[in-house]
């Protein structure tokens, strides 16, 4: 299927998070979906969302894995003349979106070629040992370069300086012509 919908609630839901057991846990799984949506219809369900009420916090993981989503700007153009915009597609491979108990979403992008297993990698993909030898080599060389970069550093510092008088003057030459302008 490409939807699928599962709500947990009571203890059996707490081994998700402390929250679930009471408020229940959502977890949506989109798999190999492809749609394409109106901007109208994303803008006509903000009446929905809103509400009197502070909503109770539900715990949810939404896992996207293969999908194409286009948006299309179906509003009237501002210029007779324009074109239109251009449909923005979003390609998700592998998206993790989680809300925890403190109601703040956090995104998560998996790797395609890294296999689904939580927050650890494949031991392959570890650093091998002999790097941590190579360490002391690599900070010689750098210790090398600091000299260099301190006269770059300076060079760009001074570069900074004349380009903030130049705005500066600029700002002062427009607001010559229009006392309101604000940047």
């Amino acid at each position: 299927p490409e939807v699928s919908l599962r709500l947990e609630s009571g203890p059996s839901a707490a081994a998700h998070s402390p929250l679930a057991e009471r408020n229940g846990f959502l977890r949506v799984l989109l798999h190999s979906c492809c749609t394409e949506l109106c901007m109208s219809c994303l803008t006509s369900l903000a009446p929905f969302l809103e509400d009197e009420i502070i909503p109770e916090v539900i715990p949810m993981e939404i896992e996207v894995v293969d999908a194409k989503i286009t948006l299309k700007d179906d509003s009237p153009p501002v210029y007779p003349t324009s074109p239109g915009p251009v449909p923005i597609t979003l390609a998700m491979d592998h998206v993790v979106v989680r809300r925890r108990d403190d109601g703040v979403f956090y995104l998560t992008a998996v790797p395609a070629s890294v296999p689904w297993c939580g927050n650890s990698f494949p031991e392959e993909q570890k650093a091998p040992s002999e790097s941590v030898s190579a360490a002391p080599a690599a900070r010689g060389l750098q210790l090398k370069h600091v000299p260099e970069l301190q006269r770059e550093l300076q060079t760009m510092k001074l570069a900074l300086a004349e380009a903030n008088m130049d705005r500066a003057r600029l700002l002062q030459e427009i607001r010559k012509y229009n006392p309101l302008f604000q940047l």
